[in-house]
């Protein structure tokens, strides 16, 4: 069934959302993550703290918005793939086709927050806490999809997702080091998430960005079997 489009009311929401994790973005860039204050945010998108605490929890969740809607994709996602899968295939897929989905302008927001999060211990922080309870509500939706006899078989379930995971952090830190197609510094991703949705060109630029990512992800999963050896090996 067919999406029903967004209402003038959610449409308004979602652009002040874009526009505080933007800004955000922006200064925690410029000026770093503890010497920005949520006042300055808020002042500069012309809303009220009120408003901002409507959308997020903390300076913290701001920061990291565009890693969170990855997660909450992935999550969706997964609990919509088609029966039939091995556990290693849907923890795979899942996560490439959220990178694929996400909108226009969201590689150059997550560009900026990830290369935010590398350099603030407070976020990267965080950032593992996000990512350990991604972990497990994909667990429990596996358990439905892929149901084991044995606890060990549980366990095994959760080392690979989180040894998969772990090859997904290693992709993205690539990524940014590498810089992506259309993202730029981090300076520039943050800017070009101000910019809103853009030019058609940057839909592109976008576009080459996540197909980046995803056949760098798929570089980094196709090693996981080596590892496996190596730890065979120990």
């Amino acid at each position: 069934m067919p999406r029903a489009a967004p209402t003038l009311r959610e449409r308004k929401k979602l652009r002040t959302r874009r526009a505080l994790v933007s800004e955000a973005l922006r200064r925690f860039t410029e000026r770093g993550f503890a010497e920005t204050t949520l006042d300055e945010v808020v002042e500069a998108v012309e809303v009220s703290q009120r408003t901002f605490f409507r959308n997020f929890a903390s300076k913290e969740a701001v920061a990291l918005a565009p890693e969170q809607e990855l997660w909450a994709a992935y999550t969706a996602v997964f609990a919509g793939l088609p029966p039939g899968g091995t556990a290693q295939s849907d923890y795979r897929e899942a996560l490439l086709a959220a990178v694929l989905a996400m909108d226009e302008g969201w590689a150059a927001r997550f560009r900026a927050c990830r290369a935010l999060a590398e350099r603030t211990p407070a976020l990267a922080g965080h950032s593992l806490r996000d990512c350990a309870e991604t972990t497990d509500r994909v667990l429990e939706l596996a358990a439905a999809r892929h149901p084991v006899a044995r606890p060990e078989d549980a366990v095994r379930q959760r080392l690979l997702l989180e040894l998969m995971l772990s090859a997904w952090r290693w992709a993205v830190h690539d990524w940014l080091l590498a810089g992506a197609p259309g993202a730029g510094t981090a300076d520039g991703g943050a800017e070009t998430a101000d910019r809103g949705a853009g030019a058609a060109g940057d839909d592109v630029d976008d576009v080459d960005a996540r197909a980046e990512l995803v056949a760098r992800t798929r570089r980094a999963l196709a090693l996981l079997p080596g590892v496996a050896a190596l730890a065979a090996d120990a």
